[in-house]
């Protein structure tokens, strides 16, 4: 497979491994770690929401009315 049939369907068109590249080797170690620890924040912001989704369908409805007695 050449490199245009890899990236044909890719929404990067192929600019992925000359990112990465550039992101392994002309940005500073500080600059790495910033964007992999944003990486990460991004993915428990994720998951936050996922599970805020389980816990909001997990709750039990209340069936029937309640009505007072006197």
């Amino acid at each position: 497979m050449n490199e245009e049939q890899r990236t044909e369907g890719c929404f990067c068109h192929g600019a992925g491994p000359q990112f990465s590249r550039m992101f392994r080797t002309c940005w500073s170690e500080t600059t790495r770690e910033h964007f992999r620890t944003s990486r990460v924040e991004f993915w428990k912001g994720v998951r936050s929401l996922v599970d805020q989704q389980i816990e909001r369908l997990s709750r039990t409805q209340q069936k029937g009315s309640t009505v007072p007695v006197d």
